[in-house]
């Protein structure tokens, strides 16, 4: 299998309009009679189609930043922008994958990528011929009428992806949906994601606290700080192949000492400076 990323990011950026934009995000959640930042002056941009990568130490804001352009919370500062309007709640244009599947246990795989398809009052043959094209690009029509128990964790989330897709949503937004997979169904779902998203593009924030995922996955991995959480670090990853060459290359070492670095030996001074970073 081989994959190409987009574009780099400041070529994506620089060519059209941003398809996200986080402008001056803060969010505070209350804590008793005190109150907590979670997020402090986050400003970002991601482009049509462009597959961005965000990790950080625990408690730095990823899966709040998510939620925000999910629309499952509100800023207590600032704007979250999708095609230049404001987030204002859940949106078919936004497809969300959590860690956990989220399949309904009852119904076959075909049936869970044809549910937002019925809710969306689909007809049944163009229903069902758009949720077969999604079973096959990830993989899963020989387990079409299987129901997830019977299924592995990888292949759940496949279908957890396939149900995604086939809403039809321009935005993919994933928070961890491989941490709790063996290393092995990992990196076998890592290329499966880039296969499907090199065939049919979104915009995709993938939310990991794997760092060698995020620079194998990502043309920008966004490296956040904690306490506030708050960029720190914008790295560019080359548009060449991913693939087994690139995982072993020194260029993959090279980009994932640099972002191991941003993430674990993080000082103060830079992330001030970095913290409304955008490109």
């Amino acid at each position: 299998m081989t994959s190409k990323p987009a574009a780099t990011a400041k070529a994506a950026t620089e060519s059209k309009p941003a398809k996200i934009s986080v402008r001056g995000v803060t969010k505070t959640f209350a804590l008793g009679r005190e109150t907590f930042t979670a997020l402090d002056d986050v400003s970002l941009d991601i482009a049509d189609n462009e597959f961005v990568t965000v990790v950080g130490p625990s408690g730095c804001g990823k899966s709040t930043l998510m939620n925000i352009l999910a629309g499952l919370e509100t800023p207590t500062e600032g704007q979250a922008l999708v095609d230049g309007e404001e987030v204002r709640g859940p949106g078919p244009e936004r497809g969300v994958i959590f860690q956990q599947y989220a399949l309904f246990p009852w119904l076959t795989v075909r049936q869970n990528v044809e549910f937002g398809l019925r809710t969306m009052g689909m007809a049944k043959d163009e229903r069902r011929r758009r949720a077969e094209h999604f079973i096959k690009l990830v993989g899963l029509e020989r387990f079409a009428d299987a129901l997830p128990k019977t299924l592995s964790g990888g292949m759940r989330q496949r279908c957890a992806i396939a149900r995604a897709y086939a809403v039809g949503p321009s935005i993919l937004l994933m928070d961890e949906p491989f941490g709790a997979l063996d290393a092995l169904t990992r990196v076998k779902l890592q290329e499966q994601l880039l296969d499907t998203w090199s065939q049919d593009k979104r915009t995709v924030l993938f939310i990991t606290h794997d760092v060698d995922e995020a620079v194998f996955l990502a043309s920008r991995v966004i490296v956040m700080a904690s306490r506030p959480g708050r960029i720190y670090d914008v790295i560019d990853v080359p548009a060449v192949e991913r693939d087994e060459d690139f995982r072993l290359s020194a260029e993959f070492a090279q980009l994932r000492n640099r972002v191991w670095h941003s993430v674990y030996h993080q000082d103060g001074a830079t992330a001030a400076r970095t913290a409304t970073r955008t490109t």
